[in-house]
């Protein structure tokens, strides 16, 4: 080999076994996730209900919309940007 190209082998730069890698979603991103996987479940509880009344206002109508609440948590959670500093935090 000549020494231009052993000097150009040698120059090349090598990864860090420990470089920080970029992550898609943030720590919020992850918080809202999991309040929209709760919410949804609270919703789901509340439409089982027990021994009540099927037509009660808890299960036909309160219920639906806290689940809907927690689906468009969900969505926002996946749709929000994170920060830039925010990343992998």
């Amino acid at each position: 080999m000549s020494k231009k190209i052993q000097q150009k082998v040698k120059s090349t730069p090598k990864e860090k076994p420990n470089s920080k890698v970029d992550m898609v979603f943030g720590k919020q991103n992850y918080i809202l996730t999991a309040t929209a996987f709760i919410v949804l479940i609270i919703g789901f509880v509340m439409m089982y209900g027990g021994k009540e009344d099927i037509y009660s206002f808890r299960k036909i109508t309160l219920a639906p919309i806290v689940v809907l609440v927690g689906f468009v948590i969900g969505i926002f959670a996946i749709m929000i940007k994170p920060k830039a500093g925010n990343g992998a935090d």
